[in-house]
């Protein structure tokens, strides 16, 4: 038996031992086809799925290449039904293709039994014209572009969208060698990568899919990139307020744009610029639970030559719909993670596009652009007096009452204590844990409510170094001027979410002038709503390609 790190077994399922050599490439190449299922200390379930394979030949892999590379990795032979699952799929990608034929919009394929198939199926024919099409395609209805697409990739067939997009209204602007405040600024390596292979040289094989980018990566930048190769207007779709400033703060400080060619559609301003930004939960707005969504127009608004989705593993399954209708229109998606909690993977496949591009955590690290991280779960019981009330409230109570145990308090100030060099922000959802926190520790808090000079000023003693211990509440996961710190200590988030995860993490990520490893802790309450949730941010983390350790807090002492 060999020492090698994989075990490749005939359910599709891959085991990847962490203790054994070589086992950190293995993870790289695998996050490229495989989705990671569980993660726990010493081996990691992966498995090997139709939209992962899809996914990874959007991206350039082959079939030979993942074969080859589960052979040379497994210490068992690879079973045939794998090899042969993982060859098919990678020719199911581009077998069928959506491309203009006499201005037309048709879908072609060299496998003219499989196009009988489509045609005779029931459940098809209404994406389709009557009258027949050139031999080897069926001619689609313009106004079901994306409708069909999302048909046929359920029944295992994904269509390789190859019939080019609108130009969009014109929108000439350039990146600035030099932000706002005069510090040097210029795309990364890999960030101009990933926007040349989005952009594809204008083709018709580029202007639409997911990059994917580790948190801290700089995902932003990437997106402001692409939008620059296109040269056109457009409109960007984000999480929520905070992160809707972020992006008009980070588009006007880097490019030449004029703030009046960036605008707002949020709740307080509702400005249709040639670049326009707005959220999730804005566009999912109606009035009754059965009405219309009422900014839904946004999407037809201007004449947009690409709409960019932020964090697109959240989008909401409404805003699926419109996306569906805009398929003649560019679509990038950035995200950490191409995993969705609600299993709509196919649809962001096949309406946003497939993965162009992704680069493992690992390299970025070896490289400089992002810090060395260590996450640190630590788990501690809930105090005997709160036991009776955790088990007679509701569950999203229990949830609470676990986030705010008392007894964080005191791990908290251990930690403090352990790093009294180190640069500590603590991160915190609860008002009134962090009011006591704070001070209980002695430090200053940060809330939605604290004035911007008072929290400029907190800032900067914080980058400075004046100040060793700062904490904020979730106004932390967004703040772009949030400064630098090489320790984050989370004592409550918000449900185990991915997003929230990726961006406080990102706080810590920036790369350390004398290369500290950076250390992100997770206060839980053991055998606890909260450690079901953390569960989710385990996996999370662990599929980004981080240590992820679970102490118990007597291990603190």
């Amino acid at each position: 038996m060999s020492n090698q790190p994989l075990t490749v077994q005939g359910d599709h399922t891959i085991l990847a031992e962490v203790h054994a050599e070589g086992f950190t490439e293995a993870r790289d190449m695998l996050s490229r086809f495989a989705e990671l299922e569980k993660s726990p200390e010493h081996v990691h379930t992966y498995r090997v799925t139709p939209l992962s394979i899809w996914n990874a030949a959007a991206s350039g892999l082959d079939a030979d290449t993942i074969i080859d590379f589960l052979e040379t990795a497994s210490r068992y032979p690879v079973p045939p039904n794998v090899r042969t699952h993982v060859a098919d799929n990678i020719r199911r990608f581009g077998l069928l293709r959506l491309v203009r034929h006499e201005d037309r919009l048709m879908l072609a394929s060299p496998d003219a039994d499989l196009l009988k198939r489509i045609a005779r199926d029931a459940n098809l024919k209404p994406y389709f014209e009557k009258n027949g099409a050139p031999e080897g395609g069926l001619w689609v209805l313009e106004e079901m572009r994306g409708e069909v697409k999302q048909a046929l990739i359920r029944i295992g067939y994904p269509v390789e969208d190859l019939a080019g997009y609108t130009s969009g209204a014109a929108l000439a602007f350039g990146l600035r060698s030099e932000t706002l405040t005069g510090a040097p600024f210029g795309l990364r390596p890999y960030q101009i990568e990933a926007a040349e292979i989005f952009h594809a040289g204008g083709t018709e094989k580029g202007g639409s899919g997911v990059v994917v980018l580790p948190c801290g990566a700089g995902k932003t930048i990437v997106g402001m990139a692409c939008v620059h190769r296109l040269q056109t207007q457009a409109l960007i779709l984000t999480t929520n307020t905070i992160a809707v400033r972020q992006w008009r703060n980070e588009l006007l400080d880097k490019t030449d744009l004029r703030p009046e060619d960036v605008g707002e559609y949020t709740g307080d301003s509702k400005e249709i610029c040639p670049v326009t930004i707005s959220t999730y939960q804005m566009l999912t707005y109606r009035r009754r639970k059965d009405g219309e969504f009422t900014h839904f127009r946004l999407f037809t608004a201007r004449d947009w030559g690409v709409v960019v989705y932020d964090e697109v593993h959240l989008l909401p399954a409404p805003v699926f719909r419109i996306t569906a209708e805009i398929q003649a229109r560019r679509r990038l998606g950035l995200t950490a993670t191409l995993v969705r909690e609600d299993g709509r993977e196919d649809e962001v496949f096949s309406l946003i596009g497939p993965k162009k591009y992704d680069v493992p955590w690992k390299i970025l690290e070896r490289q400089g652009w992002i810090a060395t991280a260590h996450c640190v779960e630590v788990r501690l019981p809930l105090p005997d007096e709160r036991l009776f009330e955790y088990q007679s409230a509701a569950s999203r109570e229990r949830f609470r009452i676990a986030s705010e145990n008392v007894e964080k308090v005191g791990v908290a100030r251990k930690l403090v204590e352990r790093h009294a060099d180190d640069q500590v922000l603590i991160i915190g959802q609860y008002l009134d844990q962090l009011d006591l926190l704070s001070e209980e520790l002695d430090c200053p808090l940060i809330t939605g409510r604290t004035p911007t000079k008072e929290r400029e000023h907190l800032y900067k003693l914080f980058r400075n170094g004046d100040l060793k211990v700062l904490m904020v509440s979730k106004v932390g996961n967004f703040a772009v001027d949030l400064p630098d710190a090489n320790v984050a200590v989370q004592v409550s988030g918000t449900f185990g979410s991915r997003q929230e995860e990726a961006q406080r993490l990102g706080r810590i990520l920036r790369p350390k002038t004398d290369r500290r490893q950076a250390i992100f802790y997770s206060l839980v309450t053991r055998d606890s709503r909260e450690e079901h949730f953390a569960n989710n941010r385990q996996l999370f983390l662990t599929e980004q390609g981080y240590t992820y350790e679970i102490l118990d807090v007597s291990a603190l002492s």
